[in-house]
């Protein structure tokens, strides 16, 4: 199936600035925010709730169903700490935001993230896990890694997305006759 708009994986761990990526992004090009975290509480996507980490504990099957009915359409950006589930010929771009460790702990400790969960976060960063992840998952071509230190770096990154977008519309585009 052809889309008429693509769909953005922005990944990355947690505190990086995948949500106000999603939100500029969305605002500017007219796709579709969908935060995962909020999509799996709504529509009852988990096993429960994971106390230790204040998580919700998602069931990834219930995920995908409950997902393959709009998001093979195209027009979504997808906001999740993790993009490996998603089938391929769902994800026209993935971008993984990184974010320099002081910076990462300074914004975690500011969520008051318990002491396990910060230290989980902080070396999936350092060890680059969540990008080596979409590489695997994913034709590396499609894969890019953005830098998620300052405020700056929101608009710049955002600004590179938007003509991305642009592009691929343009190199996407249904002839009049099809």
């Amino acid at each position: 199936m052809q889309r008429n708009q693509p769909n953005i994986v922005i990944t990355g761990t947690p505190g990086v600035g995948k949500t106000t990526h999603c939100e500029l992004l969305a605002s500017n090009t007219g796709l579709k925010h969908l935060s995962i975290n909020h999509f799996v509480k709504e529509n009852d996507c988990h096993d429960g709730w994971n106390a230790e980490h204040k998580s919700w504990i998602v069931d990834e099957d219930k995920l995908l169903d409950a997902l393959e009915d709009s998001v093979p359409n195209g027009g979504y950006i997808i906001d999740w700490h993790a993009c490996d589930l998603f089938p391929e010929s769902w994800i026209d771009l993935v971008v993984v935001l990184r974010t320099d460790s002081t910076t990462l702990y300074d914004r975690l400790e500011a969520r008051h993230y318990p002491a396990a969960k910060l230290q989980e976060n902080l070396d999936s960063e350092i060890m680059e896990v969540l990008l080596e992840e979409a590489r695997g998952a994913y034709d590396e071509a499609i894969v890019v890694e953005l830098r998620s230190d300052e405020a700056e770096d929101v608009e710049g990154n955002v600004e590179r997305m938007e003509k991305w977008i642009e592009n691929w519309k343009e190199n996407n585009r249904k002839e009049d006759g099809d």
